[in-house]
C-alpha cells in the first residue's frame, strides 16, 4: 500500500492455508477503487470474483497453480509480444523498463502488458473481470553474474499501461522491505517464542499496530527501531506516537 500501513489481518488455521483466509479478509476491508495484488497461491477464481464484487481491481500472479492459464499467457508473450521492437511497444505503452542498482547489485526489470486478450477470456471465461495480462522479465547482476527470471500476471484494470503495471509489481514486492523486514529487525518477530493460546496472534496484531503508529509519526526523522527505542525513554514522544491511535473515544 502507498501508505505503508497494515489495514487488517486474519489468523490462518493450522489445518488450512491462506486461500481460505483471503476471501474473509477481503470481505472486512473497504477496497473500492483499489488495486489488490496477491501472490500466485492466492490466484483463485473465487478470490478474483470477491475483489470485483468489492468494486476493486486485481493483479494476480500466475504460476504452476494455474497450469493451463500459465501456458496460454507464456506462449502469447513469447510468440506475439517479446519479439516486437521495444520502441514500438513503448510507444503503445505496452513496455516499460526500470533499472536500479546499489551495493554492487544491478536490477533491470522489463515490464510488458497486453490488453487485447479477447482470445484468453474466451478460453478462460471463469476469471471474473479479466481485462489484461502482464509479464516481467527481471535480470539481476551481482558480482559479475547475471540471473534472469520471467513472471506473469492477470489483471482486471482496463487499459493498464506497462509503467503502471511495473509500479504495482514493485510496490507488491516492496512489502518484504516495508513490513516483513521491519517486523523482523525492529520488533524481532522471528525470534519470538510466544505460542500459548491466542498470544501469538494478539502479539502480531500489537506489532502491526506499532508499525502503523510509528510510520504515521513524521516529526522524528529516525528508523522504526530507533523510534521504538525513543518511545521507551521519552514519554512526550510516546504520547505523540499514541496520539495517532484512533480509539473512537473523544
Amino acid at each position: 500500500m502507498e501508505s505503508s500501513l497494515v489495514p487488517g489481518q486474519l489468523r490462518v488455521d493450522e489445518k488450512t492455508n491462506e486461500i481460505t483466509a483471503i476471501p474473509e479478509l477481503l470481505e472486512l476491508l473497504c477496497l473500492k477503487g483499489c488495486i489488490v495484488t496477491i501472490d500466485a497461491m492466492g490466484t483463485q477464481k473465487a478470490i478474483a470474483k470477491k475483489i470485483i464484487e468489492k468494486e476493486a481491481d486485481y493483479i494476480l500472479q500466475v504460476k504452476a497453480y494455474q497450469p493451463a492459464l500459465m501456458e496460454d499467457i507464456a506462449r502469447h508473450f513469447e510468440k506475439n509480444v517479446f519479439l516486437i521492437e521495444k520502441d514500438k511497444l513503448e510507444k503503445d505503452k505496452r513496455y516499460h523498463i526500470d533499472i536500479c542498482g546499489e551495493h554492487g547489485r544491478i536490477e533491470k526489470r522489463r515490464y510488458y502488458v497486453e490488453n487485447n486478450i479477447g482470445w484468453l477470456k474466451e478460453r478462460h471465461p471463469e476469471w471474473e473481470g479479466l481485462s489484461g495480462i502482464g509479464a516481467c522479465v527481471a535480470a539481476v547482476t551481482e558480482k559479475g553474474k547475471t540471473t534472469t527470471s520471467v513472471s506473469y500476471s492477470i489483471y482486471s484494470r482496463q487499459g493498464m499501461t506497462a509503467e503502471e503495471y511495473g509500479e504495482k509489481a514493485r510496490a507488491h514486492w516492496g512489502i518484504e522491505n516495508s513490513l516483513h523486514w521491519v517486523l523482523d529487525i525492529a520488533f524481532r518477530e522471528d525470534e519470538s517464542r510466544i505460542r500459548a493460546g491466542n498470544a501469538a496472534e494478539n502479539m502480531n496484531i500489537a506489532r502491526h499496530m506499532g508499525v502503523n503508529l510509528l510510520k504515521q509519526e513524521k516529526s522524528c526523522k529516525m528508523g522504526i527501531a530507533s523510534k521504538r527505542k525513543k518511545c521507551g525513554y521519552d514519554m512526550d514522544y510516546l504520547y505523540k506516537v499514541l496520539a495517532g491511535l484512533d480509539t473512537g473515544v473523544k
